[in-house]
């Protein structure tokens, strides 16, 4: 059985992983599709759909 201590630590480590996927989700969407395309659009183009 995990100690009180050993539960928070836990809480807190499930917590910061949600936070990570929550905001890393569609920047790591975008640069898989930006690594795998072919050709590989301009950076600028990536950035900016007027350009």
């Amino acid at each position: 059985m995990p100690s009180e201590e050993n539960k928070e630590r836990i809480i807190r480590v499930v917590e910061f992983g949600r936070v990570v996927l929550h905001y890393g989700w569609i920047p790591f969407i975008i640069y898989v599709g930006y690594t795998r395309s072919n050709p590989q659009p301009s950076l600028i183009k990536l950035i900016s759909p007027l350009a």
